[in-house]
Protein backbone atom coordinates (compact mmCIF):
# COMPACT_ATOMS: atom_id res chain seq x y z
CA UNK A 1 0.00 0.00 0.00
CA UNK A 2 1.23 3.45 -0.87
CA UNK A 3 0.75 6.58 1.23
CA UNK A 4 -2.47 7.30 -0.64
CA UNK A 5 -3.82 3.81 0.23
CA UNK A 6 -3.49 2.57 -3.34
CA UNK A 7 -2.87 -1.16 -3.70
CA UNK A 8 0.14 -1.77 -5.91
CA UNK A 9 -0.42 -5.48 -6.27
CA UNK A 10 -3.44 -7.75 -5.79
CA UNK A 11 -2.85 -11.47 -5.46
CA UNK A 12 -5.82 -13.42 -6.82
CA UNK A 13 -7.02 -16.31 -4.70
CA UNK A 14 -6.51 -19.80 -6.04
CA UNK A 15 -9.27 -22.29 -6.72
CA UNK A 16 -8.66 -24.61 -3.71
CA UNK A 17 -8.88 -21.76 -1.18
CA UNK A 18 -11.95 -20.32 -2.88
CA UNK A 19 -13.64 -23.71 -2.98
CA UNK A 20 -12.95 -24.22 0.72
CA UNK A 21 -14.38 -20.79 1.54
CA UNK A 22 -17.54 -21.49 -0.50
CA UNK A 23 -17.92 -24.88 1.19
CA UNK A 24 -17.74 -23.31 4.64
CA UNK A 25 -20.29 -20.68 3.64
CA UNK A 26 -22.64 -23.36 2.29
CA UNK A 27 -22.35 -25.42 5.47
CA UNK A 28 -23.22 -22.40 7.63
CA UNK A 29 -26.08 -21.37 5.31
CA UNK A 30 -27.45 -24.93 5.24
CA UNK A 31 -27.46 -25.18 9.03
CA UNK A 32 -29.26 -21.84 9.29
CA UNK A 33 -31.75 -22.90 6.60
CA UNK A 34 -32.55 -26.16 8.41
CA UNK A 35 -33.14 -24.33 11.69
CA UNK A 36 -35.36 -21.73 10.00
CA UNK A 37 -37.28 -24.42 8.10
CA UNK A 38 -38.01 -26.42 11.26
CA UNK A 39 -39.21 -23.29 13.00
CA UNK A 40 -41.44 -22.34 10.07
CA UNK A 41 -42.91 -25.83 9.72
CA UNK A 42 -43.76 -25.87 13.40
CA UNK A 43 -45.39 -22.45 13.28
CA UNK A 44 -47.28 -23.05 9.99
CA UNK A 45 -48.61 -26.51 10.70
CA UNK A 46 -52.19 -25.30 10.39
CA UNK A 47 -51.69 -24.03 6.81
CA UNK A 48 -52.29 -26.04 3.68
CA UNK A 49 -49.52 -27.61 1.56
CA UNK A 50 -49.34 -24.76 -0.95
CA UNK A 51 -48.84 -22.18 1.75
CA UNK A 52 -46.20 -24.31 3.45
CA UNK A 53 -44.35 -24.72 0.12
CA UNK A 54 -44.44 -20.96 -0.48
CA UNK A 55 -43.07 -20.28 2.99
CA UNK A 56 -40.32 -22.88 2.50
CA UNK A 57 -39.38 -21.38 -0.89
CA UNK A 58 -39.25 -17.89 0.59
CA UNK A 59 -37.06 -19.15 3.43
CA UNK A 60 -34.70 -20.81 0.92
CA UNK A 61 -34.34 -17.64 -1.12
CA UNK A 62 -33.84 -15.44 1.93
CA UNK A 63 -31.31 -17.71 3.66
CA UNK A 64 -29.39 -19.31 0.77
CA UNK A 65 -29.39 -16.30 -1.57
CA UNK A 66 -30.14 -13.19 0.46
CA UNK A 67 -27.98 -14.22 3.40
CA UNK A 68 -24.63 -14.34 1.51
CA UNK A 69 -25.50 -11.10 -0.32
CA UNK A 70 -26.22 -9.29 2.94
CA UNK A 71 -23.10 -10.67 4.62
CA UNK A 72 -20.79 -9.68 1.74
CA UNK A 73 -22.35 -6.22 1.55
CA UNK A 74 -22.07 -5.48 5.27
CA UNK A 75 -18.60 -6.98 5.65
CA UNK A 76 -17.26 -5.44 2.39
CA UNK A 77 -16.56 -8.78 0.74
CA UNK A 78 -15.66 -10.96 3.70
CA UNK A 79 -18.01 -13.84 4.44
CA UNK A 80 -17.35 -16.37 7.17
CA UNK A 81 -15.62 -18.78 4.82
CA UNK A 82 -13.50 -16.04 3.27
CA UNK A 83 -12.51 -14.74 6.70
CA UNK A 84 -11.40 -18.23 7.69
CA UNK A 85 -9.35 -18.64 4.49
CA UNK A 86 -7.96 -15.10 4.45
CA UNK A 87 -9.82 -13.99 1.31
CA UNK A 88 -11.79 -10.90 0.35
CA UNK A 89 -13.96 -9.84 -2.59
CA UNK A 90 -12.86 -6.51 -4.06
CA UNK A 91 -13.56 -4.54 -7.21
CA UNK A 92 -11.26 -4.73 -10.20
CA UNK A 93 -9.62 -1.48 -9.12
CA UNK A 94 -9.02 -2.79 -5.60
CA UNK A 95 -11.86 -0.89 -3.88
CA UNK A 96 -14.49 -2.41 -1.58
CA UNK A 97 -17.61 -3.91 -3.13
CA UNK A 98 -21.12 -2.52 -2.73
CA UNK A 99 -24.60 -3.97 -2.73
CA UNK A 100 -24.88 -4.18 -6.51
CA UNK A 101 -21.65 -6.17 -6.75
CA UNK A 102 -22.80 -8.60 -4.07
CA UNK A 103 -26.25 -8.86 -5.69
CA UNK A 104 -24.83 -9.80 -9.11
CA UNK A 105 -22.40 -12.30 -7.58
CA UNK A 106 -25.10 -13.89 -5.44
CA UNK A 107 -27.67 -14.06 -8.26
CA UNK A 108 -25.32 -15.72 -10.72
CA UNK A 109 -23.90 -17.88 -7.93
CA UNK A 110 -27.27 -19.60 -7.59
CA UNK A 111 -26.88 -20.92 -11.13
CA UNK A 112 -23.16 -21.72 -11.25
CA UNK A 113 -22.79 -22.97 -7.67
CA UNK A 114 -26.09 -24.21 -6.27
CA UNK A 115 -27.87 -25.56 -9.37
CA UNK A 116 -24.75 -27.07 -11.02
CA UNK A 117 -23.02 -28.12 -7.76
CA UNK A 118 -20.12 -25.76 -8.48
CA UNK A 119 -19.08 -27.33 -11.81
CA UNK A 120 -19.61 -24.16 -13.85
CA UNK A 121 -17.82 -22.04 -11.25
CA UNK A 122 -14.81 -24.38 -11.19
CA UNK A 123 -14.53 -24.46 -14.98
CA UNK A 124 -14.80 -20.67 -15.23
CA UNK A 125 -12.17 -20.21 -12.51
CA UNK A 126 -9.77 -22.56 -14.25
CA UNK A 127 -10.22 -20.82 -17.60
CA UNK A 128 -9.86 -17.30 -16.21
CA UNK A 129 -6.34 -15.90 -15.85
CA UNK A 130 -7.15 -14.43 -12.42
CA UNK A 131 -9.41 -17.25 -11.25
CA UNK A 132 -12.70 -15.37 -11.63
CA UNK A 133 -16.02 -17.17 -11.93
CA UNK A 134 -18.96 -15.87 -13.99
CA UNK A 135 -20.36 -13.89 -11.08
CA UNK A 136 -17.06 -12.04 -10.72
CA UNK A 137 -16.88 -11.34 -14.45
CA UNK A 138 -20.37 -9.81 -14.62
CA UNK A 139 -20.02 -7.95 -11.32
CA UNK A 140 -16.53 -6.63 -12.04
CA UNK A 141 -15.05 -8.14 -8.88
CA UNK A 142 -12.07 -10.24 -7.90
CA UNK A 143 -11.34 -12.52 -4.95
CA UNK A 144 -7.90 -11.71 -3.54
CA UNK A 145 -5.73 -13.00 -0.74
CA UNK A 146 -5.48 -10.84 2.36
CA UNK A 147 -3.03 -12.92 4.38
CA UNK A 148 0.21 -13.15 2.44
CA UNK A 149 3.10 -15.11 3.99
CA UNK A 150 6.08 -12.95 4.90
CA UNK A 151 9.19 -13.83 2.94
CA UNK A 152 12.26 -14.41 5.11
CA UNK A 153 14.58 -13.12 2.36
CA UNK A 154 13.74 -9.43 2.66
CA UNK A 155 16.97 -8.43 4.44
CA UNK A 156 19.20 -6.10 2.46
CA UNK A 157 22.81 -6.88 3.44
CA UNK A 158 24.94 -3.84 4.34
CA UNK A 159 28.18 -3.11 2.50
CA UNK A 160 31.58 -3.72 4.07
CA UNK A 161 32.53 -1.01 6.59
CA UNK A 162 35.56 0.08 4.58
CA UNK A 163 33.22 1.20 1.77
CA UNK A 164 30.93 3.31 3.97
CA UNK A 165 30.77 6.88 2.66
CA UNK A 166 33.19 6.24 -0.20
CA UNK A 167 30.64 7.14 -2.88
CA UNK A 168 29.32 10.36 -1.34
CA UNK A 169 30.25 12.36 -4.44
CA UNK A 170 28.81 9.93 -6.98
CA UNK A 171 26.22 11.32 -9.41
CA UNK A 172 23.14 9.08 -9.22
CA UNK A 173 20.69 11.29 -11.09
CA UNK A 174 20.89 9.31 -14.35
CA UNK A 175 20.22 5.89 -12.79
CA UNK A 176 16.65 4.74 -13.64
CA UNK A 177 14.28 3.26 -11.11
CA UNK A 178 14.25 -0.06 -12.94
CA UNK A 179 17.97 -0.48 -12.41
CA UNK A 180 17.64 0.38 -8.71
CA UNK A 181 14.90 -2.24 -8.38
CA UNK A 182 17.00 -4.88 -10.14
CA UNK A 183 20.01 -4.13 -7.92
CA UNK A 184 17.91 -4.32 -4.77
CA UNK A 185 16.35 -7.62 -5.83
CA UNK A 186 19.80 -8.98 -6.54
CA UNK A 187 21.17 -7.95 -3.15
CA UNK A 188 18.18 -9.43 -1.32
CA UNK A 189 18.45 -12.79 -3.14
CA UNK A 190 22.18 -12.90 -3.73
CA UNK A 191 22.62 -16.19 -1.86
CA UNK A 192 19.82 -18.06 -3.59
CA UNK A 193 21.48 -18.60 -6.99
CA UNK A 194 24.48 -20.48 -8.20
CA UNK A 195 27.70 -18.57 -7.39
CA UNK A 196 28.80 -18.36 -11.03
CA UNK A 197 25.42 -17.14 -12.23
CA UNK A 198 25.19 -14.64 -9.40
CA UNK A 199 28.70 -13.35 -10.03
CA UNK A 200 27.95 -12.78 -13.71
CA UNK A 201 24.74 -10.97 -12.82
CA UNK A 202 26.54 -8.77 -10.29
CA UNK A 203 29.13 -7.84 -12.90
CA UNK A 204 26.41 -6.95 -15.41
CA UNK A 205 24.52 -4.79 -12.91
CA UNK A 206 27.72 -3.08 -11.82
CA UNK A 207 28.67 -2.37 -15.46
CA UNK A 208 25.25 -0.83 -16.13
CA UNK A 209 25.52 1.27 -12.96
CA UNK A 210 29.00 2.49 -13.95
CA UNK A 211 27.75 3.35 -17.44
CA UNK A 212 24.99 5.54 -16.02
CA UNK A 213 27.03 7.24 -13.32
CA UNK A 214 30.04 7.90 -15.55
CA UNK A 215 32.48 6.94 -12.78
CA UNK A 216 34.43 3.68 -12.90
CA UNK A 217 34.14 1.30 -10.01
CA UNK A 218 37.10 1.16 -7.59
CA UNK A 219 39.73 -1.33 -8.57
CA UNK A 220 39.65 -4.57 -6.61
CA UNK A 221 36.18 -4.01 -5.07
CA UNK A 222 33.78 -6.96 -5.60
CA UNK A 223 30.78 -6.17 -7.74
CA UNK A 224 28.30 -7.16 -5.01
CA UNK A 225 30.03 -4.95 -2.43
CA UNK A 226 30.11 -2.06 -4.90
CA UNK A 227 26.37 -2.37 -5.55
CA UNK A 228 25.58 -2.55 -1.83
CA UNK A 229 27.67 0.53 -1.10
CA UNK A 230 26.01 2.57 -3.85
CA UNK A 231 22.53 1.52 -2.69
CA UNK A 232 23.40 2.52 0.86
CA UNK A 233 24.57 5.92 -0.39
CA UNK A 234 21.28 6.41 -2.24
CA UNK A 235 19.30 5.49 0.87
CA UNK A 236 21.36 7.93 2.95
CA UNK A 237 20.61 10.74 0.49
CA UNK A 238 16.90 9.97 0.54
CA UNK A 239 16.97 9.96 4.34
CA UNK A 240 18.65 13.36 4.39
CA UNK A 241 16.02 14.75 2.05
CA UNK A 242 13.16 13.19 4.00
CA UNK A 243 14.44 14.23 7.43
CA UNK A 244 15.88 17.65 6.77
CA UNK A 245 16.11 18.45 10.49
CA UNK A 246 17.49 15.10 11.56
CA UNK A 247 21.01 14.18 12.57
CA UNK A 248 21.96 13.31 9.00
CA UNK A 249 21.30 16.87 7.84
CA UNK A 250 23.08 18.35 10.83
CA UNK A 251 26.33 16.67 9.90
CA UNK A 252 26.06 13.66 12.12
CA UNK A 253 27.73 10.49 10.92
CA UNK A 254 25.94 7.23 11.47
CA UNK A 255 27.84 4.33 12.89
CA UNK A 256 28.97 1.90 10.20
CA UNK A 257 27.13 -1.38 9.98
CA UNK A 258 29.44 -4.35 9.90
CA UNK A 259 28.58 -6.80 7.18
CA UNK A 260 28.27 -10.46 7.98
CA UNK A 261 31.38 -12.55 7.31
CA UNK A 262 31.29 -13.90 3.80
CA UNK A 263 28.30 -11.78 2.80
CA UNK A 264 29.88 -11.02 -0.57
CA UNK A 265 32.15 -14.03 -0.86
CA UNK A 266 29.79 -16.05 -3.05
CA UNK A 267 27.52 -13.56 -4.75
CA UNK A 268 24.28 -14.65 -6.29
CA UNK A 269 21.54 -12.60 -7.87
CA UNK A 270 18.06 -12.24 -9.16
CA UNK A 271 16.44 -10.35 -12.01
CA UNK A 272 15.46 -10.92 -15.62
CA UNK A 273 17.99 -9.77 -18.23
CA UNK A 274 16.95 -6.47 -19.73
CA UNK A 275 14.28 -5.88 -17.09
CA UNK A 276 15.29 -2.28 -16.70
CA UNK A 277 16.21 -1.51 -20.30
CA UNK A 278 19.47 -1.70 -22.25
CA UNK A 279 22.47 0.21 -21.06
CA UNK A 280 23.18 3.33 -23.13
CA UNK A 281 26.95 2.96 -22.82
CA UNK A 282 28.97 -0.18 -22.32
CA UNK A 283 31.16 0.14 -19.25
CA UNK A 284 34.86 -0.10 -19.84
CA UNK A 285 37.33 -2.02 -17.71
CA UNK A 286 37.68 -0.56 -14.25
CA UNK A 287 40.53 1.88 -14.01
CA UNK A 288 43.04 1.62 -11.24
CA UNK A 289 42.59 4.30 -8.62
CA UNK A 290 45.90 6.14 -7.92
CA UNK A 291 47.24 5.75 -4.40
CA UNK A 292 46.37 8.54 -1.98
CA UNK A 293 49.02 11.20 -1.36
CA UNK A 294 51.26 10.86 1.63
CA UNK A 295 49.85 12.47 4.73
CA UNK A 296 52.15 14.78 6.65
CA UNK A 297 51.79 16.29 10.06
CA UNK A 298 49.53 19.36 10.00
CA UNK A 299 51.99 21.66 11.75
CA UNK A 300 55.27 20.31 10.38
CA UNK A 301 57.56 22.72 8.52
CA UNK A 302 60.19 21.95 5.91
CA UNK A 303 63.60 23.02 7.26
CA UNK A 304 66.63 23.58 5.03
CA UNK A 305 70.10 23.57 6.52
CA UNK A 306 72.25 26.58 5.85
CA UNK A 307 75.28 26.26 3.65
CA UNK A 308 78.72 27.05 5.09
CA UNK A 309 79.29 30.79 5.15
CA UNK A 310 75.61 31.61 4.57
CA UNK A 311 73.88 33.94 6.98
CA UNK A 312 70.45 32.60 7.88
CA UNK A 313 67.48 34.78 7.10
CA UNK A 314 65.55 36.15 10.05
CA UNK A 315 62.33 34.78 8.53
CA UNK A 316 63.82 31.28 8.26
CA UNK A 317 62.86 28.90 11.03
CA UNK A 318 65.42 28.48 13.78
CA UNK A 319 66.72 24.98 14.31
CA UNK A 320 69.22 25.64 17.14
CA UNK A 321 72.10 24.36 15.00
CA UNK A 322 75.06 26.69 14.26
CA UNK A 323 77.03 25.96 11.06
CA UNK A 324 80.75 25.29 11.45
CA UNK A 325 83.13 28.24 10.98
Amino acid sequence: MTGEAVALELRPARLPSRALAVLLDLVVATVVYIVVTVALVTSTASLDEAAQFAVSLAAFVLVMVGGPIAVETLSHGRSLGKMACGLRVVRDDGGPIRFRHALVRGGIGVIEILLTFGVVACVASLVSARGRRLGDVFAGTLVVRERVPVSPSGFLPPPPPWLAGRFSGLDLSAVPDGLWLAIRQYLVRMRQLDPQVGSAMAERLAADLVARTGTPAPYGVPAAAYLAAVVQERQAREARRAFANGPAAAGGVAAPVVAAPGAYGAPGGYGAPGAYGPSPVQASAPAQVPPPPAVTAPHAAVVRESEPGEVPSPEAPRTGFAPPA
